[in-house]
């Protein structure tokens, strides 16, 4: 599709990734388009063809995950569909997918090509853990990671109260830097992309890229904020068939 996003940042060849948009699909309102999410009530017909398009257009099988806003995270595999909120793969042409409307997808490789991930990032998975458990998972040094941020809510969005401020202060105090009063007393507004960099900082992974979107501003994406009955849009991250190991 014309309009998905293809990640800026510099992943080995082998490594390819993509970010769906609302547009190319079969789902009706409030659902247009291209819906892949199969929990929000959407006709489920509409979305197994949204999916069908998806693993049509990309020649790869997207691994799905049931995210619980955990920190699992699972081995990418497209037979089942498991409860994680992060997947891992070194075998090519499987991807790693995520599925968000204002949460943050991340996605990993190392710089050798031969393993990638992809992590659901809301603020009870970041501030648990849920990038760093990743980072774990990919057992590479941190230093051999890369990591782009893929479209989510904008720090001009983002308004959450002070008990969301000391989940990540209280374990991260770096992260108060994060965090500007809003207009409304007593709560902030948070900077999911920095967040996210100062937490992947801490444990020694600074190769990271993307950032600066705003799924709520931008009607290219579907924002759970923007519109409580919405779809969803996928990020995926996967090594190439033909890569060489």
């Amino acid at each position: 599709m014309t309009d998905w996003l293809i990640p800026d940042w510099p992943a080995p060849a082998g490594v390819k990734s993509c970010v769906t948009t609302r547009a190319g699909g079969v789902s009706v309102a409030p659902f247009d388009s291209f819906n892949l999410g199969d929990h929000v009530d959407d006709n489920p017909e509409a979305v197994a063809a949204n999916r069908l398009r998806l693993t049509s257009n990309l020649g790869v099988q997207p691994a799905w995950l049931r995210q619980v806003h955990g920190v699992v995270v699972a081995d990418a595999d497209p037979r089942q569909v498991v409860e994680a909120d992060a997947s891992f793969s070194d075998q090519s042409g499987v991807a790693c997918t995520i599925m968000t409307a204002d949460c943050l997808p991340a996605l990993f490789c190392d710089r050798a090509g031969s393993r990638v991930a992809a992590a659901h990032g809301g603020w009870r998975g970041l501030a648990a853990g849920i990038l760093e458990a990743t980072v774990e998972r990919m057992a590479v040094p941190a230093s051999e990671i890369l990591v782009w941020l893929g479209p989510a809510i904008g720090p001009g969005a983002f308004e959450v109260g002070p008990e969301v401020r000391e989940a990540f202060i209280s374990t991260h105090p770096e992260t108060i830097e994060a965090f500007v009063p809003s207009r409304n007393p007593g709560k902030f507004v948070a900077d999911i992309y920095a967040l996210a960099r100062l937490r992947l900082a801490a444990c020694g992974v600074t190769a990271v890229y993307g950032g600066g979107f705003c799924t709520v501003s931008d009607s290219r994406f579907y924002s759970y904020r923007r519109s409580a009955r919405t779809g969803r849009f996928a990020s995926l991250v996967w090594i190439e068939q033909d890569a060489s190991r």
